[in-house]
């Protein structure tokens, strides 16, 4: 199962590993109800970077998140789920109104998809506190220092210009101090549109080892094929091996950075019901998972779950295939689990059916 890693400097220590973006109240119908049709809410708190941070610690992994909330009670309600899932929020910037003018915490409502009906997400994120707060005041440097491993995503840069900057100078900060860079392109219509996320990502692209969430959208522009019109959007949603090699080559041989690419590909039978696999590149070869079909709990936070494992598993040296299965089967169990964030704290358990030995296929 031991993989030499020549993503990690210190092979030797446990992994520091920090990720930074928008931890939200999430407010969720119960019993599968529509919105329009419910009286009461279920509170939880979320967001696809604090779901990756809390993940990690879950799993023993020395774990910290950085975000601004507001210094009020949802804001401190929100450090504290995270603190009590073992995540250090050392970092975190508690806001004044005089910092965040509106001092709000980022919302979301969730409607719970059922059998044929599919879930809904619904936003009220626009200028929360972290959207408003002023980085230049942040010393970055200081801010990684001590981190092996930074984890970014494309949520974050699409909640501001404020955002993306900083996202870019992190990303040049942790490239400065040979720190593993994870990037998930993670993209959102309701926050930018396609061409947006793509060219943000473009900038990204050369300073990551890790790149995860590349589906469905490529992340990059080119130039001289935009110059006559061809954008490189192809990318298939349900690929074949040869197909996603293919993809994955042509990343590689523009971005000669990139150590690791991985995506998992879902299959939706029903509202209830998916189907989930992945592929990823490294070490020159592409490698593609078993395929695990589940009932669904929570939907939410299964990419978020995926990449937890994916990072959990390089951190600890799996084996390529693994790698790999561990992250699938990571994002599975987080489909049995409400709220967003994968709460496993029991390494067997993801192990136990990552080995399953069957495989049922559609």
């Amino acid at each position: 199962m031991e993989h030499s890693n020549p993503l990690l400097r210190h092979s030797d220590s446990p992994c520091k590993f920090i990720t930074i973006g928008e931890i939200m109240l999430r407010l969720t119908p119960p019993n599968y109800e529509k919105i329009r049709a419910s009286t009461g809410f279920e509170a939880s708190y979320g967001g696809s970077e604090a779901n990756i941070a809390l993940s990690l610690a879950n799993l023993g992994v020395d774990s910290t998140f950085f975000s601004v909330v507001p210094n009020n009670s949802l804001g401190k309600s929100a450090v504290r789920m995270l603190r009590s899932n073992d995540v250090h929020c050392t970092p975190m910037i508690l806001s004044t109104p005089e910092e965040t003018p509106t001092h709000r915490l980022g919302t979301y409502y969730l409607e719970t998809g059922y059998g044929i009906r599919s879930s809904k997400v619904t936003y009220d994120r626009k200028h929360s506190a972290i959207t408003e707060y002023d980085f230049s005041q942040v010393d970055l440097d200081a801010l990684l220092e001590g981190f092996d491993w930074l984890h970014l995503s494309g949520i974050t840069p699409a909640l501001s210009p404020s955002c993306a900057q900083l996202v870019l100078d992190c990303l040049k900060v942790a490239r400065n101090k040979g720190m593993t860079i994870s990037f998930d392109g993670n993209f959102r219509s309701a926050l930018w549109s396609w061409e947006e996320a793509r060219d943000f990502c473009t900038q990204c692209l050369p300073y990551v080892d890790v790149l995860l969430g590349i589906e469905p959208y490529h992340l990059w522009r080119d130039e001289k094929d935009h110059s006559k019109g061809d954008w490189k959007d192809g990318v298939p949603l349900h690929p074949s091996y040869e197909e996603q090699d293919m993809i994955f080559q042509a990343f590689v041989a523009r971005y000669p950075n990139l150590k690791c690419i991985a995506r998992h590909v879902r299959y939706a039978h029903s509202g209830s019901e998916n189907s989930l696999k992945a592929f990823m590149w490294l070490d020159g070869h592409t490698f593609e998972s078993r395929l695990f079909t589940f009932t669904i709990l929570d939907r939410v936070g299964g990419g978020d779950a995926f990449a937890s494992g994916l990072i959990y598993a390089m951190m600890h040296h799996y084996s390529p295939m693994d790698t790999l299965n561990f992250a699938v089967a990571s994002s599975a169990i987080k489909h049995t689990i409400h709220g967003d964030g994968n709460i496993t704290d029991d390494v067997d358990t993801i192990r136990n059916l990552m080995n399953m030995n069957y495989d049922i296929k559609r």
